[in-house]
């Protein structure tokens, strides 16, 4: 994600916090997405920007910033830092749960907010690699998983081995330029229709 190019979304209720807040995140070189003073509004605004960062205050009018943060996260996951006034293991174990990536307690400078963007979008792209990795895994699973059923159709069958069952998928995956998988679910499919 291009630093220079990343749109950040603001969510708090006091107008001064907030006016500082955009200054801060504009001389850092980061562009203003939207901004929010309640809960409801932020999640509307968040929906309809789709920002690379949102930076939201605990407590807000109408909703709170969690809550938000934790809808928001239910379709797609986006950085997000939360801001609060206060500090409890509870906030912190919460905040964890929903999936935040940064927890600044007011009052905020701007070092410390630079600090904050940067760890909580490094963690993000930790987040996305490994999300990667286990949806990668995941679909390997399921294709070894077609490719031992098929494996043991053509073993029924045909009354022959495994490793020969094995041979003559990888044979008709070459010999036809398909994927060992491809090969597995058309004979899962014709299986089907047989039956």
């Amino acid at each position: 994600m291009e630093t220079k190019k990343l749109k950040v979304f603001i969510a708090e209720d006091e107008a001064v916090i907030l006016t500082s807040f955009k200054l801060m995140v504009k001389e850092m070189g980061y562009s203003i997405a939207g901004s929010a003073a309640n809960g409801k509004d932020a999640l509307e605004k968040i929906q309809e920007t789709e920002p690379d960062l949102i930076l939201m205050d605990i407590n807000l009018p109408e909703r709170d910033g969690l809550s938000v943060l934790e809808e928001v996260n239910r379709n797609k996951v986006i950085p997000s830092i939360i801001v609060s006034g206060e500090f409890s293991g509870e906030l912190v174990d919460r905040a964890n749960e929903v999936g935040v990536f940064g927890y600044l307690l007011k009052p905020i400078d701007e070092k410390q907010l630079e600090v904050t963007i940067k760890v909580a979008l490094r963690r993000f792209e930790e987040f996305k690699e490994m999300s990667d990795k286990h949806e990668n895994l995941n679909m390997a699973l399921k294709e070894r998983k077609l490719v031992e059923r098929a494996k043991g159709i053509l073993m029924d069958r045909f009354g022959v081995k495994e490793s020969e069952a094995m041979k003559q998928m990888q044979k008709k995956s070459r010999d036809k330029n398909k994927k060992l998988v491809v090969i597995a679910r058309e004979i899962i499919d014709a299986e089907k229709l047989l039956s």
